[in-house]
């Protein structure tokens, strides 16, 4: 990736289910991924053998699951899910969205753009 990133430039993925994604950046050690949600969409909850994430509310509000503890977070909150934690996401309201942030970044991302 070069050194700045322009929205206009990059398409969203649909990843179906009423969620898309759109890459901002990466370097070997960290990734970054806007996550657009329709309301009701789900973001299964899983873990990562490798990957810390920190999730940043965008816009909208979501109910989030972290290791078993669920809460409301809404547009400024965050949540932290270190490798081997169970976490997920349900959007409670329209075009809601995740700012997530992985290191290191996640190969599997770029094999899809």
């Amino acid at each position: 990736m070069h050194g700045f990133y322009r929205q206009h430039e990059h398409e969203w993925e649909d990843l179906g289910a009423g969620i898309a994604r759109r890459l901002i950046g990466h370097t070997p050690e960290l990734m970054c991924v806007l996550v657009r949600f329709d309301k009701g969409a789900i973001g299964t909850a899983h873990s990562h053998l490798i990957h810390d994430q920190i999730a940043y509310v965008v816009a909208g509000r979501f109910e989030i699951e972290v290791d078993g503890v669920k809460s409301i977070l809404s547009a400024g909150d965050a949540y932290i899910a270190p490798k081997t934690i169970h976490h997920g996401a349900v959007a409670l309201e329209q075009d809601s969205m995740l700012l997530d942030t992985f290191s290191p970044r996640r190969e599997d991302f770029l094999t899809t753009v």
